[in-house]
Parts: structure tokens; C-alpha cells; sequence
């Protein structure tokens, strides 16, 4: 997620700058612990093999949800209700569920505002709101309909059960919400104001159940901005009833395009779908033409996804859209959509978005690991850059290289964090570092490497930017997100975990190895939730190689090596040989 202001290369460029003005902290290399022969804390176990690979007994809880909602353009609210079917495939019997409620970052009394530093960030909000106003809560458990007791901290959600929901059992939470849109929502969703009509950016929308694993139990840090987010997959239903002016896309499939589209722009959808080349839905030159959307006060758009942490929708009565077809390694087809505004119609544009999305998902799928949605929709707005599953947000003025770059970059989350569900809450590094080093080969493929100068965080393995990431005062890896400084963010969660994944790529396995466990990793984690040390498991065991000093080095330690080698000669060594 990317800095709107000083768009994405400058919002690099100024954390470097930045990265120079905190405490000096000494990097004291130790080769001992370096090379010591004990690397892993604990032994595999059934839940998780020694070998990096799920074991034989993994379980993972599961949440499917159905959300119908409004969204109120005269209040710039969304209200709605969501039925949540959680399954608990634990040993454990459990007492109460734990839930996130993400809005309430957005209240004057929320951890997060008290955290902010006091000259704002991309996590401060000008404007506060009542965060979510939860308007009743119900429950059905084993054919008996309950109320739960429950009490919120901050922006979780406690409810507790009127028995234990045993192992293997299901339960069903019905909740009734409402929340105020905020302008600015922490550069992951929002509300931009266009000469054509609001845009917004909907995400983070409703209560959604924290993650229950066999580490930890309930994962319920809350959510206070740097750190995202650690989320159970299930399918989701979803519903989003606006003015039949307005343009909805969101996560997943939209199932009733019929019903939400003139009939001419129906045909245009179908054509889309069989089209390399971008086709326009709806052009520019119709976004002022009432005869371009269907002739009725309100429209419910359909979507469902399935296998997903999470869902976003943006909706807007000012949206061009555009797509063609995405082409799949296994002969599977995808829809890649994009929605903006003219304002975002320039040279090298978001008239552009759909080929750039096109191209990064047809990329990465062949590289790494096949996209498993029906669609991917890039949406121009308030958010610099923000990923969800099967939709991101980026700038509504970016262009060239900076689009390409962010489409690029928030669409390669797709595989990590939302296929590779690693816990972003804790461990930055390994979405946000392992997205940027996949970023580097997809920028190089694309066009015959027509934006590979001056990209989205140009070269992480620059030599100024290598300098910066062992520079003195750099946070290390091997920190939760919220308590880097704010300023280290770009370079400890993004640059470094990627010139780390190069160096252990060209300079260490050799490519060949390397791809080969990388891959693996992502196939063995796909829609599970690994560690870190599931990724050092995997990396060792696939490549054969003895990684632990390596991992000491760039994430559980924050060393430098600094030392030139002037020459090397050969130097006559007498030998005595002991007599017997």
C-alpha cells in the first residue's frame, strides 16, 4: 500500500530520506550465533511438518459469509447485515468468538489515533466517525436461535456462545451494521469526489471473524494501521444496493450483469470476455448520457467469490469502464475490469489499466501459481494502493510507470498475501517484501521491459537502496508492522525482504533451486496460513541447502557486513608432522 500524496516513487524516495534521521543502532555481527547448529525453536509436529509442508493433521477454521448492504450517497454511509457460518475445524471446543471490527480505526477514541505520531502519516484521519453502530446481533447453534453477550475493545468484537461450539461443529452469527464513509480511511478505502460524482472505495466493510490457529489460538491484535490483515478463507456472498446511476464492481463474479447493465453494454461484456484487446463497457463519451444506465431508481448488484479471506466493492456514478480477457495457464479464462474516472484518462493512463492488468496476472500465473478468481478489477480513486482479493485500488492519477507499477504491485499481492494467507499482522516481510521481489520479473517481462526504468520502487537492489537497507537506525525484519518507525516502513517490509529473496536466488541456490522451492512453497501454502518458519522449512528442504545462517542474517538479526577485500595471495604454511 502505497503513499497518495507524494505518489508511490516519491513516497520511497522520502522514506529513505527519512530513514537517515533516526537513533543510530549498532549492527554487531556475531559468527557464532550465526552458524550455530540449532536454528529452529521447536520440532515439526502433526499440524506442521518439519519438512516446511502442512502435516498430516493441519486444520484451519473456516468462515463463509453472505453480506447484503446499502450504500446511502446522501450520507455517504453503508448499512447491512451479514450472516457469518463459521465452522471450527480445531481440536478445541470454543467458548466465544473473536471478530474484527476494522471501522473503528476510523473513531477519535481508537487505539489507532492515539498511536499516530503527532504529525499525521498515512494512517491519520483528518475527520473521525462513530466507527461501526452494531445494530443487533443473533445466533443459531445446533437448530436454537440465541443472542449472544458480547462486548467490543477497540475495533474487536467478543461474542460469546450459549455453549461451546465443539470441534467439527458450525455456528451462524447474523449482525446488523452501519458505518459513515471516511474521506480518508487510512489509504485502504475511502471517498474521492469527481467533477462526474463521488468514486468510493469500499473495504474493511463489515465484521469479519479473527483467525483461530494452531500457534497462537485467536489471533486478535487490532488493527491500528501499518499492520493489515490475518483472515480465514470461506466463500462470500454479497450484495450492494446503490442508485441506478451508479457503477458497482467488486470482488469475485458479478452475477447479474443483465440485470445492472443496458442491454448494448451486456454484448459489450460478453465481447470482453472473448477479447484479447481492451473493450469499452462503458466509454467516456457515455458517462453523461442517462441512456446509459438502465431507466430505474435502484439496482442490486450480485457478486460471490469463493475460497477468499475477504471481499471490497467500489461503486460511483462517474466510472468508465473497460476490459478484456485474461488467459490462464490450465486454458481457464478470467475478466480483467478497470473503473475510473475521465479526470484519469491521460497519456499512458487508466485507458491503459486493463492491459497492465492483463499482463501482471497472466504473468504471475505462469510463473508462480494460477489466479483463482473470475476477475480482476483495477479501480482509480482516493487510495494510492491498496489489494484485496480479486480487486485493488490505485491512485486515480497515476500514469506510465507509476501505473503500471502500483497495478502491478497491488495485483501481485493476489499472491501474497490473499492465496499465500500469511499473517500480515505480524510478519510484513512476507507479503509485502515477497510481493516486491516478484514485482521485479513481471516489470521486466511486460512490453519488452517498457517500464522497467524508473518503476514503482525502481531497482530494489540499487546500490543506494541496498546502502539504505543496512543503513544505521533501519529497523529489522523481524518485527511486527505497527512498531517499525513509520519511515523505515518502505525499506524493512518491502525493499530489504526483497533484495534478501534476490540475493538467495542469484547468489546463493542459483535459480534453477531456488525458483523450484519458492514454487513449492506457494503450492503447499496456497490458501493455508504458514510461519515464517513453514517458509524456512520449505526453502531448506527443497533446495537441500543448510539456510539458518542465512535467515539469521537478514531477518531475525539486522547485521552488516562491511569489509573490502584489496587482494589475496597465496601464503606458505610449514607443516609438522607429529612423530610417532
Amino acid at each position: 500500500m502505497k503513499k497518495l500524496v507524494l505518489g508511490l516513487v516519491a513516497w520511497c524516495f522520502f522514506l529513505i530520506a527519512h530513514a537517515q534521521d533516526q537513533p543510530v543502532t549498532t549492527s554487531i555481527y556475531d559468527h557464532r550465533e550465526a552458524f550455530h547448529p540449532q536454528f529452529y525453536p521447536y520440532p515439526g509436529n502433526d499440524y506442521r511438518s518439519a519438512s516446511g509442508e502442512p502435516g498430516p493433521k493441519y486444520w484451519q477454521n473456516r468462515a463463509d459469509y453472505k453480506v447484503n448492504c446499502s450504500l446511502d450517497t446522501a450520507k455517504h454511509s453503508v448499512s447491512g447485515t451479514v450472516e457469518i457460518t463459521y465452522s471450527n475445524n480445531s481440536p478445541d471446543n470454543l467458548k466465544f468468538l473473536w471478530l474484527q471490527l476494522d471501522q473503528n480505526i476510523y473513531r477519535k477514541d481508537s487505539r489507532a489515533t492515539a498511536t499516530t505520531t503527532e504529525s499525521g502519516g498515512r494512517w491519520a484521519n483528518a475527520k473521525f466517525t462513530d466507527g461501526y453502530v452494531i445494530k443487533s446481533i443473533s445466533g443459531e447453534s445446533n437448530g436454537k436461535t440465541f443472542t449472544p453477550k458480547y462486548n467490543v475493545t477497540d475495533t474487536r468484537l467478543q461474542a460469546w456462545l450459549p455453549e461451546a461450539l465443539k470441534s467439527g461443529g458450525k455456528t451462524k452469527l447474523v449482525i446488523q451494521f452501519e458505518f459513515t464513509i471516511p474521506e480518508y480511511g487510512t489509504d485502504r478505502m475511502g471517498r474521492l469526489k469527481t467533477k462526474n460524482g463521488w468514486v468510493y472505495e469500499i473495504a474493511q466493510w463489515f465484521p469479519r471473524l479473527c483467525v483461530y490457529d494452531d500457534i497462537q489460538g485467536w489471533n486478535t491484535l487490532p488493527y491500528i494501521g501499518q499492520g493489515e490483515f490475518y483472515l480465514e478463507y470461506g466463500d462470500i456472498d454479497f450484495t450492494v444496493t446503490t442508485p441506478a446511476d451508479m457503477i458497482v464492481v467488486g470482488s469475485g463474479e458479478l452475477t447479474n450483469p443483465q440485470e445492472c447493465y443496458t442491454a448494448e453494454q451486456v454484448k459489450r461484456w460478453d465481447a470482453a470476455k472473448a477479447s484479447d484487446k481492451t473493450v469499452a463497457i462503458r466509454s467516456e463519451a457515455e458517462i453523461k448520457d442517462p441512456a446509459s444506465r438502465p431507466k430505474q431508481t435502484n439496482l442490486t448488484w450480485k457478486f460471490k467469490i469463493t475460497n477468499t479471506r475477504d471481499v471490497a466493492w467500489a461503486a460511483s456514478k462517474a466510472f468508465v469502464i473497460d476490459a478484456a480477457k485474461i488467459n490462464l495457464p490450465s486454458g481457464k479464462k478470467s475478466l480483467a475490469i478497470s473503473a475510473y474516472p475521465v479526470e484519469s484518462i491521460k497519456k499512458n493512463g487508466w485507458q491503459r489499466s486493463t492491459e497492465f492488468t492483463k499482463a501482471s496476472i497472466e504473468f504471475y500465473s505462469k510463473q508462480w501459481f494460477e489466479y483463482p478468481y473470475p476477475a480482476a478489477t483495477n479501480v482509480a480513486g482516493i487510495v494510492g494502493g491498496m489489494e484485496y482479493p480479486g480487486i485493488v485500488f490505485c491512485g486515480f492519477g497515476a500514469s506510465g510507470s507509476g501505473l503500471w507499477g502500483v497495478t502491478d504491485h497491488e495485483f501481485g499481492h493476489t499472491w501474497f498475501p490473499m492465496i499465500v494467507g500469511s499473517n500480515e499482522r505480524k510478519y510484513a516481510w512476507m507479503d509485502e517484501g515477497f510481493n516486491t521481489f516478484i514485482n521485479d520479473g513481471s516489470t521486466e517481462a511486460f512490453n519488452k521491459g517498457e517500464f522497467k526504468e524508473g518503476g514503482f520502487f525502481s531497482d530494489p537492489n540499487a546500490p543506494f537502496m541496498v546502502k539504505m537497507s543496512f543503513g544505521e537506525g533501519m529497523d529489522g525484519l523481524f518485527n511486527s508492522p505497527d512498531v517499525i518507525n513509520q519511515n523505515n516502513l518502505g525499506i524493512a517490509a518491502y525493499m530489504k525482504p526483497g533484495q534478501m529473496l534476490t540475493a538467495l536466488r542469484d547468489q546463493v541456490l542459483g535459480k534453477e533451486r531456488f525458483e523450484a522451492a519458492f514454487r513449492e512453497y506457494v503450492s503447499r501454502w496456497a490458501f493455508k496460513h504458514p510461519t515464517p518458519w513453514d517458509f524456512f522449512h520449505t526453502m531448506e528442504n527443497v533446495s537441500g541447502e543448510d539456510l539458518g545462517w542465512f535467515w539469521r542474517s537478514w531477518v531475525l538479526n539486522n547485521w552488516k557486513l562491511d569489509m573490502t577485500v584489496e587482494g589475496v595471495k597465496y601464503t606458505k604454511i610449514m607443516r609438522l608432522m607429529a612423530l610417532k
